[in-house]
């Protein structure tokens, strides 16, 4: 297979998973205006797209995150936080990514400049505290490529929502470079992960408005 040259003269259906590409390849994605709703990765001379809407079901899941994420900081007004979900992250000419959930927390959070490329440019600013996916048709390159290109960027926490698992995986970056499951988000102090999975089963009896409303009533004793 040979790298990409031109993204607008491919089509969705003639693209494959993870393929060998440039930076430059991976640049022409997510700047064709003709591709506003690609999402691209790239990892070291590997390129992933994911051209598309994502359709109702990861749209009800993300939207679901940005609520439960509103309710949990409303508890601790003095936590800085930015929720910054679906922003371009990069180590220029190294990696990129889109990820559904992008959260920092405390200091130093990312600010655009006019002329600025509106991207986080990991080389300026640190890396966020938790990043997720929603994972509605791509669960295994989730839990295998993107999570290797999460933890070489040290991104210290992230999630993998399955949505038709009902399940949110958890993984920490540990001393070692790797990510190990965990029990309770460490970014989100207090917070169980299986608190979560009883919210998304919420979503079966109800919308994400209701789900969100049902973790907020959750966190209120926590």
């Amino acid at each position: 297979m040979t790298p990409l040259t031109v993204a607008s003269d491919i089509t969705s259906n003639s693209i494959p998973k993870w393929q060998p590409a440039t930076w430059k390849d991976y640049v022409a994605y997510y700047e064709d205006p003709n591709l506003d709703e690609v999402r691209v990765f790239f990892d070291r001379g590997y390129l992933f797209v994911d051209m598309g809407n994502e359709g109702i079901n990861h749209s009800r899941f993300a939207r679901l995150f940005a609520m439960l994420f509103g309710f949990w900081f409303a508890r601790k007004p003095e936590q800085i936080a930015e929720d910054l979900g679906g922003c371009v992250i990069e180590k220029p000419e190294t990696q990129g990514a889109s990820p559904d959930i992008v959260l920092y927390m405390g200091e130093e959070i990312p600010q655009w400049q006019e002329g600025e490329p509106r991207r986080i440019n990991l080389n300026k600013w640190r890396v966020p505290n938790l990043v997720g996916e929603v994972a509605d048709t791509t669960l295994a390159t989730d839990l295998d490529e993107k999570k290797r290109l999460y933890s070489a960027l040290q991104i210290p926490e992230y999630w993998v929502i399955d949505i038709k698992g009902e399940r949110v995986l958890a993984f920490y970056l540990q001393e070692n470079g790797k990510y190990q499951q965990i029990e309770n988000s460490v970014a989100l102090e207090g917070l169980p992960i299986f608190l979560l999975e009883q919210t998304l089963a919420q979503m079966n009896q109800g919308t994400n408005v209701t789900a969100a409303l049902w973790f907020a009533q959750q966190i209120a004793n926590l």
